[in-house]
C-alpha cells in the first residue's frame, strides 16, 4: 500500500509540473510573437535609414560633379590666358620684325623708341598678369584642397552609416535567434538549479550571472555598469543596485536582482498542496515587500541623477508567473511605485529598446556632422566662384590694354610707316595688320544667393 501511495503521489506531481510548463510555453509563444512584431518595426526603421543613406550618397555625387566641373573651367580659363599671352608675344615679335625690315635710316630712331615703349608696356602688363595668375592659382589651390578633404569626410561618414546599418540589422536577427535558444535552455535548466539555489551565496551568484547574460544578449555591455556586492544593504540599511543602465541625455535606469526566492524554492519541494499554496503566497508577499524597499526615497537618493525608474529583475520566468498567480496586482502596484518587474525575456526587450535609442543618438550626431560639412563645403564653393570672377575681370583688363596698344600702333605708327612706301622706301614684306582680341571671360554663378547658405 505504501508503494502504491508513493507511485500515486509521483504521478500527481508529474501532472502538476506538466500543466505548469504548458502554461509557460503559451506565455513564451506570446512573447515571441510580440518580439517578432518589434523586429518588423525595426526592419522598417532600417529601410528608412537605407533611404536616407542613398539620398546622402546622391548629394555627395552631385557635389563631386560640381567640383570636377569647376576644375575643368579653371583649366579652360588657364589655357585661354596662355593663348592670349602667346598672342602678345607674337605681336611683339611681329612689331620687331616689321621695323627691322625698314631700311630707311630715318625710321631707325622711331623704330627703336616704339619697340622700347611697346616692350616696356607689354612687359608691364605681362608681369602683372603673370603675378595675378600665380596669386589666383595659389588661392584656388588653397580652396580646392579643403574642398577635397570635405568631400572625403562626407564619403567616410556615409560609409560608416552604411556599415552601422548593416551591423545593426544582422545583430538584431542574431539576438532574436539567441533569445529563443536561451529560453529553451532556461526551461531545461530550471529543475537542475533548484537544489543549488537553496544556498544563499549560490543563489545570489546565479542571479548576477543571469543578469549579465541578459545584458550580453541585448548587446548593452557598453552602456551598463555592474555593482556586484556580497552585502545587500549599506550602513543606513539602503539596498545597493546590481546594475545601472545609462540612457541618452544623461538619464539612467537602476536594476536590482536581489529578490527573495527562498519561499518559492520551498514551494517546489512541498509535500502537499496546502503547504505549496502557502509558500507561493509567501513568495508573492516577499516580492511585494521588495518592491516597497526599492520605492523608498532613501534608495533613490543615492543616485545622481535620479533614475527614470527601478527594474526589479526576477532571474527566471517561473518566479514571476508564480508571484503573479498569487497576487495579480503586482505589475500595477510596482508601476505606481516606479518599480518595473522584469524577467530575462522582458529585460532583454527593454535593453534592446535602449540600445536602439543609443544607435539613434549616434546617427543624429553623424547627421549633424554631415550637415556642418555640407555648410562648410558650400561656403568654400562661394569663395571659389568669387576667385574665378576676379580672375575673369583681370583677364578682361589685360585684353582691353592689349587692344588699346594695337589701336595706338595702327593710328599713330603704321600711318607714318605706310607713307615711306609712297616715297619709295619699303622692305621686302608688307607690314601685317594686328588683330584685336574680342573674347571676354564668362562670369561664374553658383545658382544660389549667399543668404541661402546654412
Amino acid at each position: 500500500m505504501l508503494g502504491i501511495g508513493i507511485l500515486l503521489g509521483g504521478f500527481l506531481g508529474w501532472l502538476l509540473t506538466k500543466s505548469k510548463f504548458s502554461g509557460e510555453k503559451v506565455k513564451l509563444e506570446v512573447e515571441l510573437k510580440s518580439l517578432t512584431e518589434k523586429l518588423l518595426e525595426k526592419e522598417k526603421d532600417i529601410d528608412k535609414l537605407t533611404l536616407e543613406t542613398k539620398e546622402l550618397r546622391t548629394e555627395n555625387i552631385s557635389l563631386m560633379e560640381n567640383c570636377v566641373h569647376l576644375e575643368t573651367k579653371l583649366n579652360e580659363e588657364r589655357r585661354a590666358y596662355e593663348e592670349k599671352l602667346s598672342l602678345l608675344n607674337e605681336a611683339q615679335m611681329k612689331l620687331s620684325d616689321t621695323f627691322k625690315a625698314l631700311s630707311a635710316e630715318a625710321l631707325k630712331t622711331n623704330n627703336e623708341s616704339f619697340l622700347e615703349l611697346a616692350k616696356t608696356t607689354l612687359e608691364k602688363y605681362q608681369e602683372g598678369a603673370q603675378h595675378d595668375l600665380e596669386m589666383r592659382k595659389k588661392a584656388i589651390d588653397q580652396i580646392v584642397a579643403p574642398l577635397k578633404e570635405s568631400l572625403e569626410k562626407v564619403d567616410t561618414k556615409i560609409e560608416q552609416l552604411e556599415k552601422a546599418r548593416t551591423a545593426a540589422y544582422s545583430s538584431l536577427h542574431e539576438q532574436v535567434k539567441n533569445m529563443a535558444n536561451q529560453q529553451a535552455l532556461l526551461h531545461n535548466e530550471t529543475s537542475n538549479l533548484v537544489k543549488a539555489l537553496r544556498t544563499p551565496n549560490v543563489r545570489g551568484r546565479w542571479g548576477e550571472i543571469q543578469l549579465k547574460r541578459v545584458v550580453e544578449i541585448a548587446g548593452m555591455l557598453e552602456y551598463c555598469d555592474f555593482y556586484l556586492q556580497e552585502s545587500v544593504t549599506t550602513e543606513d540599511g539602503t539596498l545597493r543596485p546590481d546594475m545601472i543602465v545609462r540612457l541618452p541625455n544623461n538619464k539612467n535606469i537602476v536594476v536590482d536582482s536581489k529578490t527573495p526566492l527562498m519561499a518559492y524554492l520551498e514551494a517546489l519541494e512541498a509535500k502537499d498542496e496546502a503547504t505549496k499554496e502557502a509558500k507561493l503566497k509567501e513568495h508573492a508577499k516577499q516580492v511585494r515587500n521588495h518592491i516597497n524597499q526599492l520605492a523608498q526615497k532613501n534608495y533613490w537618493a543615492q543616485f545622481k541623477p535620479a533614475p527614470e525608474f527601478v527594474v526589479l529583475f526576477l532571474p527566471g520566468e517561473s518566479f514571476f508567473s508564480a508571484a503573479l498567480e498569487q497576487d495579480p496586482s503586482l505589475i500595477e502596484y510596482g508601476s505606481n511605485e516606479q518599480v518595473i518587474l522584469a524577467t530575462p525575456t522582458t529585460l532583454i526587450a527593454l535593453l534592446r529598446a535602449v540600445a536602439y535609442g543609443w544607435r539613434q543618438e549616434q546617427i543624429a550626431e553623424n547627421a549633424q556632422v554631415i550637415s556642418e560639412l555640407g555648410a562648410t563645403l558650400y561656403s568654400r564653393l562661394i569663395t571659389l566662384v568669387d576667385h574665378f570672377n576676379d580672375l575673369g575681370k583681370s583677364l578682361n583688363r589685360t585684353v582691353q590694354s592689349y587692344n588699346k596698344a594695337i589701336g595706338s600702333f595702327e593710328n599713330r605708327v603704321l600711318v607714318s610707316a605706310r607713307r615711306f612706301k609712297e616715297l619709295g622706301v619699303s622692305g621686302e614684306e608688307e607690314i601685317k595688320t594686328l588683330d584685336i582680341v574680342e573674347r571676354t571671360p564668362r562670369d561664374v554663378f553658383l545658382g544660389l544667393d549667399e543668404s541661402e547658405v546654412g
